[in-house]
């Protein structure tokens, strides 16, 4: 696959820093290239320097230019400091897909940064020829590469004699004098062909760059040594029990085992006789990494869903980030939408995509990559260099975070349920009056709404309306869940309070100037206050509504609770007498009464419009039905509220699996309680976290072995109605429906 270019190749120059502000070692190679190779007979155009600082400038620069090389320094944060950070342009999947449009005139990438495997890796499936080069490698070495590749192209070489004589140049002229040690192997560029139809001569690839990531095999021996070597780690790996997500966990096992490292996968490592939810919570906390394979239907999993919260909610409280969260979506592209709780617990962590078999080695070797990384203590956090998704998904989007709002239609494709639900969605069923007062009520100036619920009744979903209507009637919308803070934030109640603030203005795309309103001697309730007076709402015309959700996690810390709940009555008070305050409006979700010590008079939670939503009642049932195109009638309606009640999510799963013909209105009323039903994953979430907690469990257990309503201490009360998992009827407490009293009868091993 030898290409030799009759024509002098232009080259193009990218780096990825803020204009002036480049590191010394690559300006100083830069400017060495750009002195010896404008002093050759070709034009001096023929060598391009840009700094692209965003995608539409590579882009611009692309179709300006025509170049035949392309070379990139920090794609990857590789030179970033902590004053001026480099700016990746795209993740590796974006950039590879960009360079595919431009294959026909783009003959070779060279990369200088580091983690390149991944990147040179779907670049070489487009362009004929992929160089890459480690800063590891030392400055001089990297530079005295360059300028011979550079110099032997254009003077008429081909890429891999150019490549080669590059090589040479570092290794005869004592080849171990760039290297940091002296009797350490001297750290070589490398360079991948398209489809590896032509690979390099072994003399000229180093033994650490030697692995070939577009062939079948997963690791090299050499891999193997090194994980060996630098000690076991321990493995979770969350899945569906579906393909090809079954396929995938069982090869990620198996090589994961092979290279001497510890896994956990539910069908290889749970025995006959072991408590399944005890086993998954053990794993959890002694594991080092979470491999999530995250598929359409795992992401819709509530099992899956719980693992994430539980592995999320272990790395936040560890001092040491354990366990790891490596997000792979399988056959689910970047673009598509996380369910609420996912979206929250993923955010900012990074993430891959497979899509084929040709990507298990790639992923794999990244993985064991970043295993090697750790155990050398690099200080690098495991996943850092996945792609990011649900932040990239954020900043994409419109700054309200919601899409237009379409009439549903009489009759809709069945529509998998699971968390918010989208403001475009047929499925969404009006409460009335519910949806009209909030309408009415955000409007008005200085405004308050308070949603209450248990999980899964549509609190978000009602939220999002709610903005939308806000927004289309003129008023600046901000959706904040709390859920995206770390556990760090919460630590004491000035650093709350200032991330508070930073994330309203970065929503409202305002810089971020809470340096200049911050003083300390004030305090933080007064400084925050201040940020919103003198800064956020003088620099919007139009009303501001926040959508508050999830404020649970708030309620988690009572120090911090008290007073920022305590500021937020304060600011809607004075809404009532200041013309500015009037500007901002609230929407408070919460999943339940607050357990905290509040003083009532100092807290949002008795004033404002308070919005407790209801089970859907048996017309909305089959109103919901006619749009699953079920042709039910009254019977086949009370039959399903008998099993699952007027629960949103419960009665919306049975309707999307009998719409998809997958089972009978008799098959699911016969399984529903049972492992073997389309609730098995619902039903087993509760139950784990039942079991997590042995009085609540307790509590259960009284619950449904009584026939007649029974009494419950308040707390456990309240807790298990938090759940969903039980009505609350004056002073005392029935099962919710047949689902869960007939489920947990068993599980909780009730005698009758």
């Amino acid at each position: 696959m030898t290409i030799v270019m009759h024509e002098i190749p232009t080259v193009l120059v990218f780096t990825t820093h803020p204009t002036k502000v480049i590191p010394e070692q690559l300006g100083q190679e830069l400017q060495a290239m750009s002195d010896r190779l404008k002093r050759s007979p070709s034009s001096p155009t023929l060598f391009e320097h840009r700094q692209a600082l965003q995608p539409k400038d590579l882009i611009q620069a692309l179709l300006e230019i025509k170049p035949q090389i392309v070379h990139l320094y920090a794609p990857l944060p590789s030179f970033e400091s902590a004053t001026h950070p480099t700016i990746p342009l795209l993740e590796s999947t974006a950039l590879a897909n960009l360079f595919e449009l431009f294959a026909e005139t783009i003959n070779c990438v060279v990369l200088t940064a580091s983690q390149l495997e991944t990147q040179i890796a779907l670049l070489s499936r487009h362009i004929n020829y992929v160089v890459g080069i480690d800063p590891a490698m030392g400055e001089e070495a990297a530079t005295e590469f360059s300028l011979t590749f550079y110099n032997a192209l254009l003077s008429g070489e081909a890429v891999e004699s150019a490549y080669q004589l590059g090589c040479q140049t570092i290794t005869s002229r004592g080849g171990l004098r760039f290297t940091q040690s002296g009797n350490s192997p001297v750290i070589l560029p490398t360079l991948t062909t398209k489809s590896l139809q032509n690979p390099v001569p072994q003399a000229f690839v180093s033994q650490e760059t030697s692995i070939s990531f577009n062939s079948a095999a997963v690791c090299t021996s050499a891999s193997d040594e090194v994980s060996q070597s630098e000690g076991n780690a321990r493995f979770f790996i969350s899945y569906r029990s579906q393909e090809p997500d079954c396929s995938l966990a069982r090869q990620f096992y198996d090589t994961l085992k092979s290279a001497g490292h510890e896994v956990f996968m539910a069908a290889e490592s749970i025995q006959l006789g072991d408590n399944w939810s005890q086993r998954i919570d053990q794993e959890l906390e002694e594991c080092d990494y979470f491999v999530l394979l995250l598929s359409p239907k795992s992401a819709v999993s509530e099992m899956v869903t719980e693992e994430v919260r539980r592995a999320k909610e272990l790395h936040d409280a560890s001092t040491t980030q354990k366990p790891a969260i490596l997000p792979i979506r399988v056959n689910f592209p970047m673009n598509a939408a996380l369910n609420y709780d996912l979206r929250g617990y993923l955010s900012r962590i990074q993430q891959r995509e497979w899509r084929s078999p040709d990507d298990s080695p790639i992923i794999l070797q990244e993985i064991l990559n970043i295993v090697k990384g750790r155990a050398k203590g690099e200080g690098k956090t495991p996943g850092d260099d996945l792609v990011p998704s649900a932040l990239a998904e954020t900043r994409s989007q419109d700054p309200s975070g919601f899409e237009p709002f379409t009439y549903p239609c009489p009759i809709a494709e069945p529509e998998l349920p699971g968390g918010q639900v989208d403001l475009a969605s047929q499925f969404y069923v009006d409460r009335p009056p519910t949806e009209t007062h909030c309408y009415e009520t955000i409007v008005k100036s200085g405004a308050l709404i308070r949603i209450k619920a248990p999980r899964q009744m549509g609190k978000t979903s009602l939220m999002s309306r709610i903005l939308c209507h806000a927004e289309e009637q003129g008023c600046l919308t901000v959706p904040l869940s709390f859920q995206l803070a770390d556990t760090a934030i919460f630590s004491e109640l000035d650093k709350f309070l200032r991330w508070f603030c930073a994330s309203i203005g970065r929503r409202l795309r305002l810089p971020n100037r809470i340096a200049d309103y911050w003083d300390e001697i004030f305090g933080s309730k007064d400084n925050c206050t201040t940020y919103f007076e003198e800064y956020i709402l003088t620099q919007t015309q139009a009303p501001v509504v926040l959508g508050l959700d999830e404020v649970d996690c708030v309620f988690q810390h009572p120090d911090i609770a008290t007073d920022f709940f305590g500021l937020l009555r304060a600011w809607h008070e004075d809404a009532k007498t200041r013309s500015l305050w009037k500007k901002l409006r609230l929407i408070v979700v919460h999943s339940t009464e607050i357990y905290i010590p509040l003083n009532i008079n100092q807290s949002p939670f008795n004033v404002g419009l308070p919005i407790e939503l209801s089970e859907f009642t048996p017309e909305q049932v089959y109103n919901l039905a006619q749009r699953h195109g079920l042709p039910w009638n009254q019977t086949q309606v009370a039959q399903l509220m008998k099993m699952v009640g007027g629960h949103p999510y419960l009665v919306r799963v049975a309707l999307y699996q009998l719409a998809r013909q997958e089972l009978t209105l008799e098959q699911l009323l016969l399984t529903a309680p049972t492992e073997a039903g389309p609730y098995s994953d619902h039903l087993r979430r509760h139950l784990w976290n039942l079991e997590q907690n042995p009085r609540m469990a307790a509590a259960m257990k009284q619950v449904v072995t009584s026939s007649k309503p029974g009494r419950l201490e308040s707390v456990q009360a309240f807790q298990l109605h938090s759940m969903g998992l039980v009505h609350l009827q004056s002073n005392e407490v029935v099962p919710r429906c047949d689902l869960y009293r007939y489920y947990f009868r068993d599980r909780l091993h009730v005698t009758q």
